[in-house]
């Protein structure tokens, strides 16, 4: 009996030991990783191509670059969320247009890089076409929001999947989650963080579907593969979700082809369609906006699925159960 319980033990902690060495190579290792990589950028004016082929000797892989015809192209790019930023030679030295309302920190690494075009001397004055909130220049809040939401939403399944045996009323619950969740996050976000600008029914129609893009999943796997289900959607949101994400950076600042694979996941893809809808009215919305439709989708059917395996399994029961009784 007492080997019996060393051997468990030391399986537990072997176990514990592996978990806790993911946990810290799944969120430390994107982040001691963070360079840029083909972030797209846009050169505009007289000395485009040089300075195109400038980066590409000297950067190489960390920009692609786009030139466009004039400095109103140039911004264009940036308001339509086609580039992180812009370089447009003057005869004064190169020009740098960012939009810290996509990246903050793709932004303070062009301003970093107009002056090192400029060759050490100040680059001409840094605009800021598309701004992030001016009680969040850093980005800081906004980057703070992405764990507890993927955290409280995975906790939420997992109380669902354990509270309502019955599905159709879990499925309920899973809604009415979603939709408290997301006012009360925008409230939140906008009113006492004053993390996020833009429309609060818009913004708030984007938490309440990526709250539901990660719940129902993991409430969809629990009931098509039981309790195991919970393990996988949390391991899956939590270890290659969140890190992947790139809310705190962007994207393009994650070691490839992690960064696009966390957009294909919820939390890269809320990230990513808040920012659009919060800073850019909209723009470039439809990629993410169409993946979290998917995620909310593929666990409703899921769960749909898990009520199927359980009426099957209820229905021997219930026809031998007349015979058990005579």
């Amino acid at each position: 009996m007492n080997s019996s319980l060393t051997r468990r033990a030391a399986g537990v902690v072997l176990g514990a030991a592996v978990l806790q060495l993911l946990m810290i190579i799944a969120f430390s290792w994107p982040a001691s990783r963070v360079a840029p990589n083909d972030v797209p950028i846009v050169t505009a004016g007289p000395q485009a191509a040089a300075v195109a082929a400038r980066l590409d000797r000297e950067r190489p892989g960390a920009f692609e670059v786009t030139t466009v015809a004039d400095e109103a192209a140039a911004r264009r790019s940036l308001i339509d969320r086609e580039a992180y930023g812009a370089i447009v030679s003057t005869p004064a030295g190169p020009q740098v247009l960012v939009a810290s309302g996509a990246s903050p920190v793709v932004a303070q690494q062009l301003t970093q890089l107009g002056g090192q075009l400029a060759g050490g001397s100040p680059a001409g004055a840094v605009q800021d076409v598309v701004a992030g909130d001016p009680d969040d220049p850093r980005g800081a809040g906004f980057g703070a929001l992405a764990l507890p939401l993927v955290m409280s939403s995975i906790a939420a399944a997992a109380l669902l999947t354990l509270a309502i045996p019955k599905l159709v009323p879990r499925a309920a619950g899973l809604v009415l989650f979603s939709l408290v969740g997301g006012f009360a996050v925008t409230w939140l976000a906008q009113g006492w963080l004053s993390v996020l600008p833009g429309s609060y029914l818009a913004v708030s129609s984007v938490m309440v579907l990526s709250i539901l893009a990660v719940s129902a999943p993991v409430v969809g796997l629990a009931a098509a593969l039981g309790r195991a289900g919970l393990g996988l959607g949390a391991a899956m949101f939590m270890f290659l979700g969140n890190p992947l994400s790139g809310v705190t950076s962007a994207p393009e600042m994650l070691p490839q082809p992690w960064g696009e694979l966390g957009q294909l996941l919820p939390p890269g893809a809320a990230g990513t369609l808040l920012r659009s809808v919060a800073f850019f009215d909209g723009a470039g919305a439809a990629g993410p906006l169409t993946i979290l439709l998917v995620w909310a989708a593929a666990g409703l059917v899921l769960l749909g699925i898990g009520g199927l395996r359980t009426r099957r399994e209820v229905a021997p029961v219930a026809e031998r159960e007349p015979a058990l009784v005579s």
